[in-house]
């Protein structure tokens, strides 16, 4: 029996973003009008003066952090000063200005040595590739909740370590024409839209109208404030509304090229048109639109977990570890966790999706302030009406749904095929011998059967990897995993937060298939050939990272954090420790 879910849960939302009608055609011409008479000022303008703009963003952005938490709290049904309350510092402005700050030190970087540097090493795989390690990025890094992470940048075939300098900062090595980019907002995490905009300002040099998501459409006069600095000198504009404004602007003759965050759907309605039209327009390889067009568009993300000689505080570490990338934002992100990947004959694997269901049921059911979630969540209980249903949920609330057991032959499953947006997990378990053919056949699994070139994680214990064997397996699997980042044991997100890690598809999409999207974003060391991060951390650490559902003082870890992006200082270095050793 479906589970009767009233449509009523995104009421804050809906009472939010109703304060923010959409902009009149008038006055999205005006905006673009603007920002086209500006664009080559922007495209010119010196790095030093690009360097002062983003000391007052970063003040500017810092002023606006409480307000901004604040209405997202109310928004989402989030109690303030608990746990939970981390997920809308660590998502919203702590990015922002995390990019801000690594930002700033590229551009300084380029002022004294004509690019961004890269801290650490440079490497020729045997492969062939290159891999940068730019993560940790500097010596706060290692103090962070990011300790024992390492992020390492593989560029596509073909670039040398003596050519890599050269393809990066490539907007200022030779100035480019100025051109106007939109950017269509997402409306999951806040920071995105933002980073997103910064992104195409300060490694493109284009100067942004975005156009902000009717989800958080509120949240656009804080960023109006928060980049003053921009919109004052006529380089950057936020306007509002939902498809007939996005339309209107994307064929703009003022618009010079695109970057959405959203859906494959999106993309496609954009590229080819809506419709019948717009499919005929794509299988005949006819695209409406001949504008550039960068993109993000989610992925249904698997968790492989290797068989090993797990004890029991493993299962319980691992279980939040995996329960963390659901969730969090209440299972609205791109890069959460969807399928997990188990050996069918592992003894373990029955004691992790214990752990994992008592996991969940230890955390309250979220609101589903997404639009359509809970329609979407009803999709996937009634393809698999076994799933467990997790929790006890209010009105305007979904449970916890995993589907454990899936055929990994069916091919066409939901849970393989389409990226839930909502509180969806499955499980699946393939058959092998050993781990070494089990993680060759999970490879292929997640290549050929899960939508999507995003972000694929793999956990592995270390008494596994002292097999050679297994070892040279898991080189493989990150090598030949077609995804934009790769991560070793634990969530892709941290990758996503680095902001040194370039974020976004496998590259092997094109607009007519287009996955994961097409291109880079939250690019702070500005790299033009980047293929995938390959991010990778201990089998456990300590302290307990703030995604964790298990850590009791995120919210205070994050909210320090961010104050320390805005001001770094050694005091307040000191406090974030301070509070993560009590988590």
């Amino acid at each position: 029996m479906a589970l009767a879910i009233p449509a009523s849960g995104n009421a804050a939302i809906a009472d939010l973003a109703g304060s923010m009608p959409p902009t009149s055609r008038s006055d999205l011409d005006r905006a673009v009008a603007e920002l086209a008479a500006h664009k080559d000022e922007w495209a010119a303008l010196e790095t030093g003066a690009r360097i002062a703009l983003l000391d007052e963003l970063r003040s500017d952005v810092a002023r606006v952090a409480e307000r901004w938490v604040a209405i997202e709290l109310r928004a989402k049904g989030i109690t303030p000063g608990t746990p939970t309350e981390a997920e809308e510092w660590l998502s919203g402005p702590y990015f922002v200005l995390r990019t801000i700050r690594l930002l700033r030190r590229s551009l300084s970087e380029i002022v004294h040595f004509g690019r961004p540097r890269i801290h650490g090493r440079v490497t020729t795989l045997p492969n062939g590739q290159v891999a940068a390690r730019v993560f940790p990025a500097d010596l706060y890094d290692r103090f962070f909740f990011f300790r024992g992470f390492t992020g390492d940048v593989w560029m596509t075939p073909g670039v040398t370590a003596a050519e890599l300098p050269a393809t990066q900062a490539l907007a200022y090595r030779q100035p480019p024409p100025g051109r106007v980019a939109l950017v269509l907002g997402a409306g999951n995490v806040d920071a995105i839209a933002p980073m997103d905009a910064l992104d195409k300002l300060f490694v493109e040099k284009q100067v942004v109208v975005l156009k902000m998501n009717p989800v958080n459409a509120h949240l656009g006069p804080l960023f109006v404030e928060g980049f003053r600095a921009l919109v004052e000198r006529g380089f950057f504009r936020v306007v509002y509304g939902g498809a007939a404004e996005g339309a209107y602007l994307c064929e703009h003759a003022g618009v010079d090229e695109i970057h959405i965050t959203g859906s494959d759907k999106t993309h496609d309605a954009i590229v080819f048109g809506p419709g019948e039209e717009g499919a005929r327009r794509k299988a005949e390889r006819r695209p409406r639109l001949t504008k550039r067009i960068t993109s993000e568009l989610g992925n249904v993300s698997p968790i492989i977990v290797v068989p090993g000689p797990w004890r029991e505080g493993d299962f319980a570490f691992h279980a939040a570890n995996i329960a963390g990338q659901l969730v969090n934002n209440a299972g609205y992100n791109c890069n959460a966790g969807r399928v997990l990947v188990q050996h069918a004959g592992w003894d373990g694997r029955e004691k992790l999706l214990g752990a994992l269901r008592g996991m969940l049921a230890a955390i309250p059911p979220r609101r589903g302030y997404y639009t359509g979630a809970a329609e979407r969540w009803q999709t996937y209980a009634a393809a698999h009406p076994d799933a467990d249903r997790i929790g006890t949920p209010r009105e305007g609330e979904l449970p916890w749904l995993l589907a454990a057991g899936l055929d990994p032959a069916a091919a066409d499953d939901i849970c393989f095929t389409q990226e839930p947006f909502c509180s969806v997990m499955a499980e699946t378990a393939l058959a092998a011998a050993d781990p070494v053919e089990f993680l060759d056949r999970a490879v292929a699994f997640a290549n050929d059967t899960l939508w999507g070139t995003l972000n694929a994680g793999l956990i592995v214990h270390p008494a596994s990897l002292r097999d050679p064997a297994v070892a040279a397996a898991l080189e493989r699997a990150i090598e030949r995993l077609r995804f934009g980042t790769v991560s070793v044991n634990h969530w892709s997100a941290a990758g996503f937060a680095a902001i040194s890690l370039p974020w976004g598809g496998c590259p092997t999409n094109d607009v007519y298939d287009v996955r994961s999207g097409i291109g880079k974003v939250h690019n702070a060391l500005m790299f033009s050939r980047a293929q995938k991060n390959v991010t990778r951390s201990p089998f456990r650490i300590w302290p307990v990272p703030p995604w964790f559902p298990t850590c009791r003082t995120a919210h205070v870890i994050v909210r320090r954090l961010t104050a320390f992006e805005a001001r770094p200082s050694l005091l307040r270095l000191a406090g974030i420790l301070a509070a993560a050793v009590r988590g």
